[in-house]
């Protein structure tokens, strides 16, 4: 049997499987890699918003990462943190792992508006967990509510957060295009300290729940199969396109990105759709 890249997912549980926990578990197997999943919060929600979140104990998230000793873990993918115990718990986890790549997408607000995190939440962040990763995957939001309010664009900000420790920040433009952007396309810019990279691709109609889940999952599963970063980068990009471009509106609220659109018998259906 051939070895699967193994990635730890350490993020919260969406009942919809939109974002959290089910979508990085289908992005990473669909990209070639196998998921270990581990819950950071429940939460109860639907495709219009987040009604509520249950952060997990931070002792119960340890134990559930000592009891897959017998797993080669060869990325980490984190999400949504909801608590300064959950954080500990996260922080304590990665340190068991150096050297493995770690991508956080930096959860801090649900597409519906609901807060997700805390000013002493954030800071907590920045200070403890950021000096560990290499690669975080912020929205343009996410972006200037990490770095503060001392620097007013995209580059600068990008800037301080590799200032505190940080390897590499992949910038999404899907939530908030830049002002300089097309109106028909959305540009991701990848920041590293030595230089950068921006990425155009087609804008999709309409809003989707759980597009950056999908990335960053893709992204440590591309990783943790060898890949360079740009070449992860580029590979998880094309991917969550393509899973919005087949995505599924259930109702009246956010599209979810279909992620397993290239199971044959999925594609048997596109076409005699």
């Amino acid at each position: 049997m051939r070895h699967l890249p193994v990635v730890l997912v350490l993020s919260g549980h969406d009942p919809t499987g939109g974002a959290g926990l089910v979508a990085d578990a289908e992005a990473v197997g669909t990209c070639g890699g196998w998921p270990l999943t581990v819950p950071t919060a429940l939460t109860a929600q639907s495709c219009h918003d987040v009604r509520a979140v249950m952060p997990c104990r931070g002792d119960d998230m340890r134990a559930m990462v000592a009891a897959l000793a017998e797993f080669e873990v060869a990325a980490i993918k984190v999400g949504l943190i909801a608590s300064l115990e959950s954080l500990d718990a996260v922080v304590d986890i990665v340190r068991r792992y150096p050297g493995v790549p770690l991508v956080v997408d930096p959860v801090l607000k649900a597409g519906g508006g609901k807060e997700l995190s805390t000013l002493e939440l954030r800071d907590a962040f920045c200070e403890r967990l950021l000096p560990l990763v290499d690669i975080l995957t912020p929205n343009r939001l996410e972006l200037a509510r990490l770095s503060g309010e001392v620097v007013d664009n995209d580059t600068d900000r990008a800037v301080a957060l590799l200032s505190l420790g940080c390897q590499a920040v992949l910038v999404t433009g899907t939530d908030a295009p830049r002002e300089d952007t097309l109106p028909d396309q959305v540009v991701h810019t990848l920041h590293t300290p030595d230089n950068g990279r921006q990425w155009h691709w087609p804008r999709l109609a309409g809003s989707f729940h759980g597009s950056g889940c999908t990335l960053a999952a893709a992204l440590a599963a591309r990783l943790a199969a060898g890949e360079s970063l740009v070449q992860a980068c580029e590979q998880a990009q094309d991917y969550t396109w393509q899973s919005l471009k087949h995505g599924w509106r259930p109702g009246s609220g956010q599209a979810l990105p279909r992620r397993l659109w290239r199971h044959p018998d999925l594609a048997n259906q596109q076409d005699s759709s």
